[in-house]
């Protein structure tokens, strides 16, 4: 099954309602990147005006997990996966709409393969950079990522 960003959204609004309350929408999502988007507005607001940095987190977050997601679907096998760190960097208050990026998509290729062919616990560390509607970045976020082949 591939995923498209309208199935991500269902998913979002099922699994993780408070991400799809708070705005946190996919974009695109193709073998090497995910784009999530997630809109300022009342509902993930914090009181200086912008952001609330937990619903960048939210979108963040997403943008990485769902290219892992989508690549163990590909793989066909059945892999664990489960962040165990985390570490973020605020430039710029995060007003109007926010794009994260995650271009992690051959490193994720390379982890599951080394995961599915070894056994073997495997982590990844993967990155996601938030950016206003001027192109200006204002935030980035990076995950660790633990990856392991059921048995």
């Amino acid at each position: 099954m591939t995923l498209t960003p309208r199935k991500l959204n269902t998913y979002t609004m099922y699994k993780l309602p408070a991400a799809y309350l708070c705005g946190v929408r996919t974009k695109h999502i193709d073998n090497e990147t995910c784009i999530v988007g997630v809109t300022h507005k009342w509902v993930n607001k914090n009181p200086f005006k912008s952001m609330f940095w937990a619903v960048q987190g939210m979108a963040a977050e997403f943008s990485t997990g769902a290219l892992m997601i989508n690549k163990i679907q590909e793989s066909g096998k059945p892999v664990s996966m489960l962040v165990t760190s985390n570490n973020a960097t605020f430039t710029k208050k995060a007003t109007g709409k926010i794009r994260f990026t995650c271009n992690d998509g051959k490193a994720t290729d390379d982890v599951l393969a080394k995961a599915i062919a070894t056994g073997e616990g495997q982590t990844l560390w993967m990155q996601a950079v938030g950016v206003n509607e001027e192109g200006v970045v204002v935030s980035t976020f990076n995950f660790q990522w633990s990856v392991k082949l059921k048995q």
